[in-house]
């Protein structure tokens, strides 16, 4: 399946299809941004009252709640909603399941065929449809709404959970949870069949916490690494003798020590210590790999291979702790997508070094910054949490683009899309998707158009209209 070598999409949540309506959306996309391309995603949406459903935009584990909409919904910044099903989900594709779809509503009769309708009026303008899902989240239609079942949760080397996790993604090892996935995507294979390309968020295991870097002990990822040969016991020691370190303080030490060489010999000392550690990054890979190549025939089976599958992650090097194989993935799907949601990282950093008791201490977020390859020069500590909506990302330009070449050499021949994302101000907004537009050779996609005023969609298409996206 070919892929087109220019492509500047940006993600459509259905709420802003049903309250702007969708002609307006598309003209807005069309004439201001120049897009060639929008994503949503297969549920409607309605008020609720405060404190029920979820808060949108999203809290993000609690540091979220600064963030407000460019775009007002029912002419509010910031409100509390609740979601139903866009379609009738095919019941006959999940019996016998563990999981099983959100029972469709009021509300999905009400609202559901206006996303069929905006998705059939992109189509006739000549733009590409992707639709996004969570790939590990059921029923999966939105990240806030859903979750596994406790057996099917990722677990720690002592088998305890992290709680308030941003993502709520399930093992990746779990039967029930594939088998799941599987049917998805052969019942929005059915119910939008004219969609170009259906996006898998989270394939992985996100490195939100830092103990979720310890992840997946849980019953099905153990039974899953002995069948596939991995030394369980090699695992989880290391991974519990990290864990142990960070609540002493030593690993916090030692860091800030192996980090005065630089990032590569500062990994190298960690795996020659532990090389359990290596072995978890290496089974990681695998269980994402194993259940992405169970997608992608799928997929290509339920849509007897008209709609792509493009898996979106973290990107270098949150991908190695998270178990998005680039190079791997690569075989088996058409496109990629590296997502640059930059807000999150600053709250990543402050949370792991949390984690690693020692959140105000310079000389650790500075030597986890150098880690993650996060900023181009000195840091602030103070400006690493949650940025307010007019503070400018405290991430490096040049990281990132490092980062969209690192994930695009893994990749070989298969594109990478990068995914930018539109909180924040204008000039802040707009260089982060220029770096994006050209160190992707031109193609990103944006996220979301709730926080896309006219002026940053105006930026957009000036950007995107400059030589130069084709690196």
């Amino acid at each position: 399946m070919s892929f087109p070598d220019r492509m500047l999409g940006i993600t459509v949540m259905p709420e802003y299809l049903q309250v702007e309506g969708a002609e307006a959306v598309l003209d807005n996309l069309q004439h201001r941004a120049g897009a060639t391309a929008i994503a949503t995603s297969p549920y409607v949406l309605a008020q609720a009252a405060e404190g029920e459903g979820g808060r949108e935009p999203p809290i993000d584990g609690g540091a979220g709640a600064v963030r407000l909409l460019d775009r007002p919904l029912w002419g509010r910044r910031a409100l509390w909603v609740r979601t139903a099903p866009a379609f009738v989900p095919d019941r006959a594709l999940y019996r016998g399941l563990r999981y099983q779809p959100a029972e469709p509503d009021a509300l999905t009769a009400a609202e559901g065929p206006r996303l069929a309708a905006a998705i059939a009026a992109a189509k006739r303008r000549g733009l590409a449809v992707h639709l996004q899902v969570q790939a590990a989240i059921p029923p999966g239609y939105r990240v806030q709404f859903g979750g596994p079942l406790p057996e099917d949760r990722p677990r720690l080397p002592d088998g305890s959970e992290v709680p308030g996790r941003v993502d709520l993604n399930a093992s990746l090892a779990a039967d029930a949870v594939l088998d799941y996935q599987r049917a998805l995507l052969r019942d929005l294979a059915r119910a939008y069949p004219m969609v170009d390309a259906i996006r898998l968020d989270w394939p992985e295991y996100p490195p939100y916490a830092f103990r979720s870097l310890f992840f997946d002990f849980s019953a099905p990822a153990c039974d899953l690494a002995r069948r596939l040969g991995f030394d369980l016991d090699a695992m989880r020691r290391d991974a519990q003798a990290v864990l142990d370190d960070a609540t002493s303080g030593a690993a916090a030490r030692a860091l800030v020590a192996a980090m005065a060489g630089g990032a590569t010999q500062a990994a190298l000392r960690l795996f020659a210590a532990r090389p359990g550690l290596l072995e978890l990054a290496r089974f990681k890979a695998a269980v994402t790999t194993r259940y992405l190549a169970a997608m992608a025939e799928t997929l290509a089976e339920a849509s007897l291979g008209r709609i792509a599958l493009i898996p979106q992650a973290f990107p270098p090097p949150f991908s190695f702790a998270s178990g998005f194989d680039f190079a791997a993935v690569a075989k088996l799907v058409p496109a990629m997508g590296v997502k640059f949601y930059t807000m999150h990282w600053p709250m990543m950093l402050w949370e792991w070094a949390g984690a690693l008791g020692a959140a105000e201490d310079p000389a650790v977020l500075a030597a986890l910054a150098g880690a993650l390859d996060l900023v181009d020069g000195p840091i602030d500590p103070a400006r690493f949490r949650y940025p307010e909506p007019e503070e400018a990302h405290p991430v490096g330009l040049a990281a990132q683009a490092r980062k969209i070449a690192a994930a695009r050499a893994a990749a070989g021949a298969t594109p990478v899309l990068a995914y930018a994302h539109a909180y924040g101000p204008l000039a802040d907004v707009a260089a982060r998707f220029r770096t994006a537009w050209t160190a992707s050779g031109g193609r990103v996609f944006v996220n979301r158009y709730g926080y896309l005023s006219n002026d940053k969609l105006d930026a957009i298409g000036q950007i995107g209209r400059l030589p130069g996206g084709h690196a």
